[in-house]
């Protein structure tokens, strides 16, 4: 690299940085944003804001409404997504989750994750969350994605301040130490109205041949269908499709040895 390509790689890989928070503004289906709004979530100037909306929307990452002129994302990213949903054969996934959602009366998420999140990546609901994020600490499928963490990705003191959204979520960090311990020992995580009141979560991992989750796969519903009559049961489809998963998924150098 020259010296003058040198000079001016900081400032290069400062606008790419830019123009990729503005892309992660439109996390979890949010609505259409104007300048002004991306230029108050990222704390930059309007006309810096515009400058970074217009260059994604010249390279298809963004779409502007001719009608209110806000923004929202373009095809190019559609194009990636479909493209990556592919290459990591997650449309394969889909007839497994299906089939568990059908068998236990539940919607099926899997997720892996990205940071403090977990992003669904596949569900067999009729309406699946695809590219929800979800938090890590008040949720089934972070808390599994933390407790068979893989390495560089961090345990729970990597998090930042725990928020609390309901009166059940864990928001001390020696809690969910404690917590994650559990989900470890007992092979699977519980929600239990930590995001949300009358939602109730079970999750296990898909594991890899080192012992790291992958994905995370949960069974979701209502307090009324995930009982403690039924956990054992539950547990027993979910785990069942993770495997499956794990062969569908990962390749065989990749993979646990079969169970025997």
């Amino acid at each position: 690299m020259t010296e003058a390509a040198t000079a001016r790689a900081p400032g290069g890989a400062q606008a790419v940085r830019r123009a990729l928070d503005v892309l992660h503004c439109f996390h979890d289906n949010g609505p259409d944003l104007s300048a002004s709004d991306l230029a108050r979530r990222l704390e930059l100037s309007v006309s810096t804001a515009h400058r970074l909306a217009r260059t994604l929307l010249g390279a298809g990452f963004l779409e502007q409404d001719p009608r209110t002129s806000r923004y929202r994302l373009g095809p190019s990213v559609t194009e990636l997504g479909r493209l990556s949903y592919h290459q990591r054969g997650l449309h394969l996934a889909a007839p497994e989750l299906a089939d568990l959602a059908e068998r236990t009366g539940a919607t099926t998420d899997l997720a892996l994750r990205s940071g403090p999140h977990a992003v669904i990546v596949a569900g067999g609901s009729v309406t699946p969350k695809v590219g929800l994020r979800r938090p890590l600490h008040s949720t089934a499928l972070g808390k599994v994605l933390l407790a068979w963490a893989r390495p560089g990705e961090g345990g729970p003191d990597s998090l930042p301040p725990l928020p609390a959204f309901t009166d059940r979520t864990i928001v001390e960090p020696a809690a969910l130490r404690a917590e994650l311990a559990r989900v470890r020992a007992d092979e699977y995580a519980l929600n239990d109205g930590e995001s949300a009141y009358g939602v109730r979560t079970l999750a296990v991992p898909v594991l890899d041949g080192a012992g790291h989750a992958r994905f995370a796969l949960a069974v979701r519903a209502t307090p009324s269908v995930i009982t403690p009559e039924r956990t054992d049961w539950l547990l027993t489809q979910a785990r069942s499709c993770a495997r499956a998963l794990e062969v569908l998924l990962l390749s065989p150098a990749e993979r646990r040895p079969p169970a025997r």
